[in-house]
């Protein structure tokens, strides 16, 4: 299966210049966790989590709308494409530790975004025979990856 086929094509993107009040209220209203930082041709530039703006905001002690996204940002864009297959966007995610991905098509403009929920709702939708296990077991790699260090997993009783 490809990403286009369970991205998320209603993206909401914020730009480096704009204030972070800006950004929250973005996230508040779609409601996400999360937005690509576009620049004027709608290539990602970076990426903005409701996390880095508290950060921003706790770590500057200036109001939001004071700050500007570029100042919170991550400027690391890890993206996949929107014909890649599902398996190697999870890889990538498992590899960048990463929920969301970017989904850019051949000139590297934004198209989408998948998330580590879509391929999680993916991965339970019923398949003939049964579940997608594959898929299910990605996830999981991802979800371990991500909280590797910060999760301790207890043994089976």
């Amino acid at each position: 299966m490809k990403v286009e086929q369970i991205m998320n094509r209603d993206v909401k993107v914020s730009h480096p210049q704009d204030p972070l009040n800006q950004a929250a209220q973005i996230m508040w209203e779609a409601p996400c966790g999360a937005v690509p930082v576009v620049d004027d041709q709608g290539r990602p530039v970076g990426f903005l989590t409701d996390r880095d703006i508290c950060m921003a905001a706790y770590t500057q002690g200036l109001p939001l709308e004071c700050l500007r996204v570029e100042t919170a940002m991550v400027r690391k864009v890890v993206a996949c494409k929107a014909e890649d297959d599902l398996d190697s966007a999870a890889l990538l995610m498992e590899k960048y530790r990463t929920r969301r991905l970017p989904v850019v098509d051949h000139n590297g403009i934004l198209v989408g975004l998948l998330s580590l929920d879509d391929l999680a709702f993916e991965a339970a939708r019923p398949l003939r025979g049964g579940v997608n296990a594959k898929l299910r077991d990605l996830v999981l790699q991802v979800h371990l990856a991500i909280h590797h260090g910060r999760v301790r997993l207890r043994p089976p009783v």
